[in-house]
């Protein structure tokens, strides 16, 4: 960020120092011991047998997958601060070798090391070749403030909200998990459980490699970028 002339260089380097400190000695935020709570909400993981995702146009509308299934969907957006590195490389799997599906899928990236990674790695060409429309890292539709879905059409997100008119004037959007929204835009429609599952098998048996953190000191380029910003600063 400071080799890019981002912001400014001194709030950013003492941003940075303060991170350095706490990797150093981590702590983490624990509750008050007197601490009182309005409900405590236990979910038993190992009940939950299939996805869960939310419904139009509520993010507090929670169905089960088998409960939406079928449904036609128009519209499929993969991206916003709720994803990783990992999700785009899942959907990549999915993808490899559809050379069209039936839907029209928007993917960004959170974030531009994210972009640089996946380009790397191959996938930006997986999403080249089934026709995805490949948007600038950052918020997106997600905002609806860099492009918008058409007008009235049912969509799929992995993004945060599905207030209505937020993705797309009288969009219908459904909030889902990347990979269930790749599923998606391969059918064109939300899968039935089973359907999800058959597709799930492939990304499950290629788990750690598909889900490893991606971290800029493991980036040739953003290390170098960093010992300029570094001796910059101090000439500063």
């Amino acid at each position: 960020m400071i080799s890019q002339g981002y912001g400014d260089a001194r709030t950013i380097e003492r941003r940075a120092k303060k991170m350095e400190e706490w990797l150093a000695k981590p702590e983490l935020l624990s509750a008050d011991k007197d601490a009182e709570y309005a409900a405590i909400i236990e979910i038993d993981l190992a009940d939950i047998k299939e996805p869960i995702l939310c419904a139009p146009n509520d993010p507090d509308d929670a169905r089960l997958l088998s409960q939406v299934a079928g449904t036609p969907i128009q519209e499929v957006f993969i991206g916003s601060c709720m994803t990783n590195i990992g999700h785009f490389r899942a959907a990549g799997k999915l993808l490899k070798g559809i050379k069209e599906i039936p839907t029209r899928l928007w993917l960004a990236p959170p974030t531009k090391m994210d972009q640089h990674e996946l380009i790397e790695e191959g996938y930006y060409s997986i999403f080249g070749t089934a026709g995805a429309r490949m948007e600038i890292p950052g918020c997106s539709l997600c905002m609806g403030n860099q492009a918008r879905i058409e007008p009235n059409s049912t969509a799929v997100s992995t993004s945060t909200r599905n207030f209505p008119n937020r993705l797309g004037d009288g969009a219908n959007v459904f909030l889902v998990s990347a990979e269930l929204a790749a599923v998606t835009a391969i059918l064109g429609k939300l899968p039935t459980p089973a359907e999800y599952m058959e597709k799930a098998k492939a990304i499950n048996t290629m788990a750690p490699e598909i889900y490893r953190y991606l971290n800029f000191d493991q980036i040739d380029s953003y290390v170098k970028a960093a010992k300029n910003a570094k001796i910059a600063v101090k000439q500063a």
